[in-house]
C-alpha cells in the first residue's frame, strides 16, 4: 500500500438513499476509486471505521470571526441591528494574525463536527479606517491558510460591501469592508489564487451594501470565472422596506433585474419573501442556504425553505454566526422550524436533509465532486458513533434518521478529508488542543 492509496472498511455506510452494512471504500490520491458493499469482514490492511459513515459535510455559510461572540450576545433584549453593533466592535479588533489564529481554531472545531468544506463569507478586507494592507488580500489569505492548517477545504466568498444602506456611504466600522466601488473590489479579489484546498468565489453582502448599478459587476466577475456567488437575501424586513422605498421592488426582484440570480448563485437566509420572490428564486435555479441556529438566535424569523425547494431552489445549510457549529442540528432545525410554522410534520426525509448538509452544500460552494460516497468523488468521510447516549439503540432502516434526529456534532469520531484522517477517535490530528486554541484566539480579541 502506497502513501496515496488507502482502503477503509465502513461498519455502516450511508450511500445516499440507504445504509449498507460492511462497505469497503478504496481511495487513491484523495479520491474514491471503488465502493464495495456486501463486505461482511474488513479486507486485509483496511482501516476500520466503526459506526455510521456519511459523506463529508459542507458548511455553506460562515463568518469565522463571529465565533468570538458566542456566549456573550445570547442574552438580553435587542434585535439583529443591536447585535450588529457588538459584531462590528469585534471586527474592529481583527488583524491578519489574530484572524488567522481564530479561523484556524474555528475551522478545526468544524472538522471535529464532521465538516470537510466551508464557505467563508469574507468581508473584513482592510485595516481599520479602510487603509489597505501591504498585501490587499492579507485577511483573505489568512483565512485560506487557516483552512489548510485545520485540514478542511474552503471556498473564500470574497464579499463586495460598499455602502451602509441605499444611497449611504459606509459607516466608520464598515470602512474596512469597502473597496470603494465594485470595479476596485473586482481588481483586488482577482489577485486571489485557487489552491488544491481553496476555491475563490464572490459574494454580494446584501442589496443595501452594494449599489444597484454595481450589482452586475459582481455578477459578471463570478460568471466569467464560473465561480459561486452568494448573497444575504431578505434576512430582515427593514431591508425589504428600504429596498421598496429606494427601488420600488423587493431585494429578490432587484437582484433578478441586474442578473444576479442563477444556478451558481445562493441566497443566504431568504427569510422574508413574497410569492413572486419564491418563484423568481426557484425558477432561476438559485440556491437557498438556511442557517436555522443563527436565524433563531438573532430572532430573524423562519424562512420558506420548503416552498423554495418546491419551486426549484436547491437547499444547503450553514452555521453562519457559529452560535452553534453542528450541521446535524441545522438539518434537524430546518425540519422542526417548518413543523412549527405549518403545524404539520414530515416536510423532508432524513436523507434529503443529509443531502442538504453534504452534496448540495458542496455544490453551492463549487465542489461538485464532493459530498457523496462513490467512485470518482473526493474521499471525504465522517463517522458517527452509534453507541453514545444519543445514538444507542437499533440502527434505523435508512440510517439517516440516526444522524439527523439523534446525533450531534459530539458524536463525530472520525473526519477524513481527501483520504487523510483530520479527526481520529474524536481528536483533531493537526490542531492538538482545539478548545485551548479557541480560548486563546477569543481572548486575544477581547483583550
Amino acid at each position: 500500500m502506497t502513501a496515496t492509496q488507502r482502503t477503509y472498511w465502513l461498519e455502516h455506510a450511508w450511500l445516499g438513499t440507504h445504509v449498507e452494512p460492511g462497505v469497503t471504500v478504496e481511495v487513491r490520491d484523495g479520491r474514491v476509486t471503488a465502493v464495495r458493499p456486501d463486505t461482511p469482514a474488513p479486507p486485509p490492511g483496511a482501516e476500520i471505521l466503526r459506526g455510521l459513515t456519511l459523506p463529508g459535510l459542507a458548511n455553506a455559510h460562515s463568518h469565522a470571526f463571529h465565533r468570538a461572540l458566542r456566549s456573550t450576545v445570547q442574552v438580553g433584549s435587542g434585535t439583529f441591528w443591536t447585535w450588529r453593533e457588538v459584531m462590528y466592535a469585534t471586527a474592529d479588533r481583527l488583524t491578519p494574525d489574530t484572524y488567522h489564529a481564530l479561523a484556524r481554531a474555528v475551522y478545526a472545531e468544524m472538522a471535529l463536527a464532521g465538516i470537510t468544506a466551508v464557505g467563508e463569507f469574507h468581508y473584513v478586507h482592510h485595516a481599520p479606517g479602510g487603509v489597505p494592507y501591504a498585501d490587499p488580500n492579507a485577511m483573505g489569505e489568512a483565512l485560506v491558510a487557516a483552512a489548510a492548517e485545520a485540514g478542511v477545504r474552503i471556498t473564500l466568498l470574497d464579499t463586495a460591501y460598499l455602502s451602509s444602506g441605499f444611497g449611504r456611504p459606509p459607516t466608520t466600522h464598515q470602512l474596512r469592508f469597502s473597496d470603494g466601488d465594485a470595479d476596485a473590489w473586482a481588481e483586488r479579489c482577482s489577485v486571489l489564487k485557487e489552491r488544491d484546498h481553496a476555491r475563490i468565489g464572490a459574494a454580494i453582502h446584501s442589496v443595501r451594501a452594494v449599489p444597484a448599478e454595481q450589482l452586475a459587476t459582481v455578477a459578471r466577475w463570478a460568471e466569467e470565472r464560473r465561480a459561486p456567488l452568494h448573497v444575504h437575501l431578505s434576512e430582515q424586513t427593514a431591508e425589504n422596506d428600504a429596498c421598496r422605498e429606494a427601488h420600488g421592488c423587493t431585494p429578490a426582484q432587484l437582484l433578478a433585474v441586474h442578473g444576479v440570480l442563477g444556478p451558481r448563485t445562493t441566497g443566504v437566509h431568504n427569510t422574508h419573501l413574497t410569492a413572486e420572490d419564491i418563484a423568481l428564486i426557484g425558477g432561476s435555479g438559485t440556491g437557498t442556504c438556511m442557517c436555522p441556529t443563527t436565524e433563531r438566535d438573532l430572532a430573524d424569523g423562519i424562512g420558506p425553505a420548503a416552498a423554495l425547494q418546491n419551486e426549484g431552489s436547491p437547499l444547503s445549510l450553514g452555521s453562519d454566526s457559529h452560535a452553534v457549529i453542528d450541521l446535524f442540528e441545522e438539518a434537524r432545525a430546518m425540519e422542526l422550524n417548518e413543523r412549527l410554522r405549518t403545524r404539520t410534520r414530515g416536510h423532508w426525509t432524513a436523507a434529503a436533509l443529509l443531502r442538504a448538509a453534504s452534496a448540495d452544500g458542496h455544490a453551492a460552494l463549487g465542489w461538485d465532486d464532493a459530498g457523496r460516497i462513490g467512485a470518482g468523488a473526493r474521499a471525504d468521510l465522517v463517522t458517527l458513533a452509534l453507541d453514545s447516549v444519543r445514538t444507542a439503540g437499533p440502527l434505523p432502516r435508512s440510517g439517516a434518521e440516526a444522524a439527523v434526529f439523534a446525533a450531534t456534532a459530539a458524536d463525530v469520531r472520525h473526519t477524513i478529508v481527501g483520504g487523510r484522517h483530520v479527526v481520529r477517535d474524536g481528536a483533531h490530528t493537526l490542531v492538538p488542543d482545539v478548545p485551548g486554541a479557541l480560548a486563546q484566539a477569543v481572548e486575544a480579541l477581547r483583550a
